[in-house]
């Protein structure tokens, strides 16, 4: 029996050859922002740039890892008010805005369906 395997979609840049996003766009600039200036012109801060960039690398390739982990296993959100709540997580949109989660265990009942947006968790947790 064939094994059904996730598929991982990354954000797309604006260019249609999806090359990136231009350092100067208000988007970039809105979403991507840096510690060290982009428009660095001594080989120190270009080193410091590089260094924060591999480290953000990094940082998101484990966040995108762990999304992966997750998909169809029970994850125990906490959310603000102090409301726990525990669903099959499913999936995330390309923006990590929303989870898509399955059962939805809350204190007033079970939704079979339903999306938890990602500015109410404050944390989620589940079982490897």
């Amino acid at each position: 029996m064939a094994t059904p395997v996730t598929v991982l979609r990354l954000p797309k840049g604006p260019d249609p050859n999806s090359r990136g996003f231009d350092p100067k766009s208000p988007r970039f600039i809105a979403l991507c922002r840096t510690s060290v200036s982009s428009l660095a012109a001594s080989d120190a801060d270009a080193e410091d740039l590089q260094r924060e960039q591999r480290a953000r690398s990094v940082l998101r390739e484990g966040f995108l890892r762990c999304l992966l982990h997750m998909t169809n296993k029970k994850v125990q959100f906490q959310m603000y008010e102090n409301v726990n709540v525990e669903a099959t997580f499913g999936a995330s949109d390309i923006d990590v805005m929303n989870f898509q989660v399955s059962d939805l265990h809350t204190p007033i009942g079970v939704q079979k369906e339903a999306l938890i947006r990602s500015q109410d968790v404050i944390s989620l947790t589940f079982d490897l």
